[in-house]
């Protein structure tokens, strides 16, 4: 569903991901891992329309996506929860969601998605009138999540999710994530937690300096001797 090639993208001149190629099926959860300043969070604004490619394509179901601004790519159903959550404090919950569902063909179901939204998170629903900004750590990431699954996207992709939150919201979060696969829906996932990343996905891709540097099964990537001493220190 998704596939990026020979993908090169930066800041003005500088060049930060370099000839990535990727792709992300549906159904699937990818995993995107490494240390903090590789390019891991630029090649998702990329993918989001965020940032504009330096070279190489990016295609979404078979169509040409890398030119088009970031309003119009969530239209087509690729829709992004930003590291940091960046919620809108001063607005209620239920004002948050209801930002999520601004696509035309998402506001006319908007009520029913909220429902869903609420079934699968409980507790936004007895917060559903409390300022996002008052809330958990762990409560603000479920409003972010809800707030992507408000514009029903075919691809979630996730910054960096498990960012602040104590361990136990951690494990609680991933659940969450594998529960919406179930719903059918494929995820693009750049995580810190790299162990966890990539037990749970179907594939995964380590990046190095911007470039991709390791790529497979998640489960076999674990095995891997150099990975396990770069990043989980064994």
């Amino acid at each position: 569903m998704l596939k990026v090639k020979e993908l090169c993208s930066g800041y003005d001149k500088m060049q930060i991901v370099n000839n990535i190629t990727m792709e992300v099926n549906q159904g699937q959860i990818v995993s995107i891992v490494g240390a903090n300043g590789v390019g891991k969070s630029t090649l998702l604004k990329t993918i989001c329309g965020i940032l504009k490619p330096m070279h190489g394509e990016i295609e979404f179901f078979n169509e040409r996506i890398d030119r088009l601004p970031s309003h119009k790519i969530v239209e087509k159903g690729l829709v992004m929860v930003p590291e940091g959550r960046q919620l809108f404090n001063y607005l209620t919950v239920e004002e948050n969601l209801k930002v999520g569902s601004s696509v035309k063909k998402c506001m006319e179901k908007r009520a029913e998605t909220m429902e869903q939204v609420f079934e699968m998170f409980p507790r936004l629903k007895e917060r559903k009138n409390q300022m996002a900004g008052t809330l958990s750590g762990g409560e603000q990431q479920m409003v972010a999540m809800g707030r992507a699954l408000m514009a029903h996207p075919r691809l979630l992709i996730m910054d960096e999710p498990s960012w602040g939150l104590a361990p136990i919201l951690v494990q609680e979060l991933f659940a969450t994530i594998e529960k919406v696969r179930e719903k059918g829906m494929a995820i693009l996932l750049v995580e810190q937690n790299v162990s966890q990343a990539l037990s749970m996905c179907d594939m995964g891709y380590v990046i190095e300096q911007g470039d991709i540097v390791m790529s497979g099964v998640g489960k076999e990537l674990l095995k891997d001797p150099q990975l396990k001493k770069a990043y989980l220190g064994i």
